[in-house]
């Protein structure tokens, strides 16, 4: 069984070296920090990149039902602002409408 240090698992992965260890940290990818340095095992790094392959083939089967857009499940957007739209929506659904408050001030 080969092992690798650090770099050469980044390499192997083609990710940064801090990227790694941090995602060796978290348990995402195998690894074992023996003393100050992470060692791998070439089979698990073989491994966690064949586990992506499934996951791609998750997401392009739902590719046909996710909105893409990166803005579309944080924002939202829409509704009457103008208050003579309010007015014209509410008189078509017949709804009561609230009286116009009269103006204050004099002359």
């Amino acid at each position: 069984m080969k092992t690798m240090n650090i770099k050469e698992a980044a390499a192997f992965l083609k990710v940064h070296p801090v990227t790694l260890s941090m995602k060796a940290s978290a348990g995402e990818i195998q690894g074992a920090k023996i003393g100050k340095c992470w060692v791998f095992l070439e089979v698990d790094l073989i491994e966690h990149i064949r586990s992506k392959y499934a996951m791609r083939a998750l997401q392009s089967e739902r590719k046909e039902t996710l909105c893409h857009s990166t803005n579309a499940k944080t924002l939202q957007h829409g509704g009457l602002k103008s208050p003579l739209l309010v007015e014209q929506y509410n008189e078509v659904l017949g709804l009561k409408t609230k009286t116009k408050p009269k103006n204050s001030t004099t002359s």
